[in-house]
């Protein structure tokens, strides 16, 4: 099999998993040690039909990371290393995402629906939103 068929086959591979993004499928095919030609090459043909999307990536990212609790400073933080433009990251971000609502469900999740009186627990749970 040629270079180009096992790249792709790896890629490929990785997506079936999940999404990733161009940079950090870029990095897992480098640590592979196949030629960056090929592999510039294959990405470019993943992208263009579809298989690969930045877009895709961050929606999904974005999307789980929320659901856990995780809010958009720290998700921000979490996608930059992973090679996705600041752009992307903010539009998703400042979607349609009621992050409120989101604190406020995970709170419930974590303490209950009472709202604490004691300070001390008050600051515990505010520590923990922050």
């Amino acid at each position: 099999m040629s270079e180009l068929k096992d790249v792709e086959k790896v890629a490929l591979n990785l997506l079936a998993r999940r999404e990733h993004s161009q940079a950090e499928l870029k990095n897992k095919l480098r640590l592979r040690k196949f030629d960056e030609t090929t592999i510039e090459s294959v990405l470019t043909h993943l992208i263009e039909n579809d298989f690969q999307s930045d877009d895709r990536f961050v929606e999904m990212y974005v999307r789980m990371r929320s659901r856990l609790g995780y809010g958009p400073r720290r998700i921000a933080q979490e996608l930059q290393p992973r090679g996705v433009s600041s752009e992307l990251i903010n539009q998703y971000l400042t979607g349609d995402l009621d992050w409120v609502r989101i604190a406020v469900h995970v709170r419930q999740k974590r303490f209950g629906r009472l709202i604490p009186t004691d300070f001390k627990e008050q600051a515990k749970q505010k520590h923990f939103l922050h």
